[in-house]
């Protein structure tokens, strides 16, 4: 579970390395976010390689989902996904991705979502 002041890795290629939840944007008053969420999230940290060429600035603001979380989820038929991080995908005002490509495995259910075009820019989906 995300809630807020929570440090998450970026893992597209827009750039940004860390960053910091500090809005969760599904629901009001919403305390925690699960996998497949949107969240605002500052950016903490560029990647070493592309300060000169990032698509995002150290500082700004964003929205995001979320792809991967240390919680456990439990499926239907018994199984439990979890993962060793806490990981998020940059998102602009239109809810297109910023990046074109998505380092790392995501969770299958993310296919029933609104948000398909994440499969497709994924390495593996678990």
């Amino acid at each position: 579970m995300i809630q807020d002041r929570s440090k998450l890795k970026i893992i597209d290629n827009s750039g940004s390395k860390i960053g910091v939840c500090f809005k969760i944007i599904s629901g009001f008053k919403k305390r925690y976010a699960r996998m497949g969420e949107l969240i605002f999230l500052s950016i903490k940290k560029l990647r070493n390689k592309r300060r000169s060429t990032s698509k995002t600035k150290k500082g700004e603001i964003y929205s995001a989902l979320l792809l991967r979380t240390k919680e456990k989820k439990k499926s239907f038929c018994g199984d439990s996904l979890n993962f060793f991080d806490n990981a998020s995908v940059l998102i602009n005002k239109k809810n297109k991705f910023i990046g074109t490509r998505i380092f790392g495995t995501i969770p299958k259910f993310l296919r029933k979502t609104k948000f398909l075009r994440v499969t497709t820019l994924s390495s593996g989906v678990s």
